[in-house]
C-alpha cells in the first residue's frame, strides 16, 4: 500500500475490531442498541473516507477481510433478534454489504443467514 494515509488509517480499522466487536456484543443483552449503534456509526463514518470505492480503504483490502465476518453475522441476527437494521441510516455500510457479496471468494466462505441466527441464539441468548 503506497498511500500513507491509507496505511495508517488501516492500522486504525484494524486495530478498532476488538473494540466493534465488544460494543455489539454487549448489545446482544443489553435493552438499547447504544454501543452497538456507536459501533456501526464508526464503521459508516470509516467507509465515507475514502471515494475511490466502496471498500474501507476505497479498493478491497485486509481491513474489509477483518470486518466482513463479524458484520455478516452481526447483521442478520440483530435484525432478527433486535429488530435493528444495521443498514437503516448508513448507506456507505449498505453498500459495502453489497459489494462484499458480489466478490465469488467471500460468497463462497458465507453461510446462510439463518445458520447465523441460529448459531448465535445458541450462544449468547442461551447465557441471559
Amino acid at each position: 500500500m503506497q498511500d500513507p494515509d491509507k496505511r495508517q488509517f488501516a492500522e486504525e480499522l484494524l486495530s478498532y475490531t476488538d473494540s466493534f466487536n465488544k460494543g455489539v456484543i454487549t448489545s446482544f443483552k443489553a435493552d438499547g442498541m447504544n454501543d452497538a449503534g456507536a459501533a456501526f456509526d464508526y464503521i459508516e463514518m470509516a467507509l465515507s473516507k475514502f471515494d475511490d470505492g466502496p471498500f474501507f480503504l476505497g479498493q478491497f483490502s485486509l481491513v474489509d477481510i477483518a470486518y466482513a465476518p463479524f458484520i455478516e453475522r452481526f447483521q442478520p441476527f440483530l435484525l432478527d433478534v433486535k429488530k435493528y437494521d444495521i443498514k437503516a441510516g448508513r448507506p456507505k455500510l449498505a453498500t459495502w454489504i453489497e459489494e462484499m457479496n458480489k466478490n465469488e471468494a467471500y460468497k463462497q466462505t458465507s453461510l446462510d443467514p439463518e445458520e447465523y441466527i441460529a448459531t448465535y441464539k445458541k450462544r449468547f441468548l442461551a447465557q441471559l
